[in-house]
């Protein structure tokens, strides 16, 4: 149980954290594939080719100043039919953050990615809080402007005690139906995620997964 912890939220502990999605429904047999911290040139373009040569598309929460310092690559990421998402400006903790300062630094994100994005502010107001950690008023607050989006597996690729080996052995394990599956393009995570992505997708699919990204679809599963 304790090993399972580290990989999957509990559905108990789901359920008391209420009114965000962490698992997709419907009929369908689904993973939905995101990825946090991006978007940089160094991991970013890579995780795009890897998902081009399979036919995916992901969800990616981005963080802010990510977008302010690339615009081109995300402007790219966008191109090729991702769903993204906002990850602070700063990756900020909410839990260390004053909620005005918080909000703040998310609207910020806002607005850069409304202003790249093709629907603008008619596009989905996702977001993914740093460390998955924010206080209840801060939850309170987001709920009023975007859906907030956790997971249901957690990879653990930053962690660099861990092998890729390892990796692939959790999700093997707790892969079901539905996942939210996180994996960083970030550069302490490159290493593990561009071993485990190809070994993850091809497991996924030969199980017979649709591979997909966040939409309104798994949104409305979840109301």
């Amino acid at each position: 149980m304790f090993r399972q912890i580290q990989y999957q939220i509990p559905a108990f502990l789901q359920r008391l954290y209420g009114g965000v999605v962490w698992r997709g429904g419907g009929a369908e047999k689904s993973i939905y594939l995101t990825f946090d911290d991006g978007c940089i040139p160094q991991v970013t373009p890579q995780v795009l080719d890897i998902l081009d040569e399979y036919g995916i598309k992901a969800t990616f929460f981005c963080v802010g100043d990510n977008i302010r310092k690339y615009p081109e690559l995300f402007v790219e990421l966008l191109r090729r039919g991702h769903a993204v998402g906002n990850h602070t400006y700063n990756h900020l903790e909410g839990l260390r953050t004053p909620t005005d300062t918080y909000y703040e630094n998310i609207d910020k994100t806002d607005e850069l990615i409304d202003r790249y994005h093709p629907q603008g502010k008619h596009r989905m107001h996702l977001f993914r809080p740093p460390y998955g950690r924010m206080t209840l008023r801060q939850k309170r607050r987001l709920q009023q402007t975007h859906t907030i989006v956790l997971w249901d597996l957690i990879t653990h690729d930053y962690d660099r005690t861990r092998t890729p080996a390892e990796i692939m052995t959790a999700i093997r394990r707790y892969s079901r139906s539905g996942s939210i599956v996180l994996f960083h393009d970030s550069l302490k995570a490159a290493d593990n995620m561009l071993a485990v992505l190809p070994q993850a997708i091809r497991y996924w699919q030969k199980q017979g997964y649709h591979i997909k990204p966040i939409t309104t679809n798994i949104l409305s599963d979840n109301a």
